[in-house]
């Protein structure tokens, strides 16, 4: 099962409700694969590879590897997700990265690292994950989606650890090759 299909199946069955204009797309799926491919690019230039022999809390198969810009940028990755593209490797591999380091920065590490691992995921309050994405990243979102604060923040915090999760199947952050194939 393709990380689409658990996206779309997240609510009123396999589609969700649909938004005009985006290939079919449901809200949640926008939010989500938004929120990834804003995570990917906005850290960029903050993110640093993990290095060869360094302790991580996230193991990553991908630890020391270059992360270069992918073409056309986030407004690029964005009309093709929105468009009903697939989402590009890197974006995913980057957007779970960056995302469980912020998390990670903002306190919650024990919850991110529940998301990574192999046993239940721990939830986290809309409250406690807008603390940890910032208000430039629920803005965008936010414009993005068409959804209000609350429900854009309720419908991450809810459905977030289980595309993570899916993202993560061997207990670690995928690299770009897997993330792609989970796509």
């Amino acid at each position: 099962m393709g990380l689409l299909d658990v996206l779309n199946g997240m609510q009123n069955g396999p589609r969700g409700e649909q938004t005009p204009g985006t290939g079919g797309m449901s809200k949640i799926t926008m939010a989500l694969l938004g929120l990834l491919a804003y995570k990917a690019y906005k850290n960029m230039g903050n993110s640093q590879p993990v290095q060869p022999g360094s302790p991580s809390r996230y193991p990553s198969a991908q630890a020391g590897e270059p992360s270069g810009a992918e073409p056309g940028g986030l407004a690029g990755v964005l009309r093709t997700i929105f468009g009903g593209g697939p989402v590009p490797g890197p974006v995913l591999s980057r957007g779970v990265d960056n995302t469980v380091r912020d998390l990670e920065k903002g306190g919650h590490g024990e919850i991110a690292r529940s998301w990574v691992g192999s046993g239940q995921n721990r939830p986290i309050t809309p409250d406690k994950l807008a603390a940890a994405l910032g208000e430039d990243a629920i803005r965008d979102l936010r414009e993005q989606t068409g959804m209000e604060r609350e429900e854009l923040l309720a419908t991450l915090s809810e459905h977030l650890p289980r595309v993570i999760d899916h993202l993560t199947p061997q207990g670690r952050l995928p690299t770009e090759q897997e993330a792609s194939r989970l796509a």
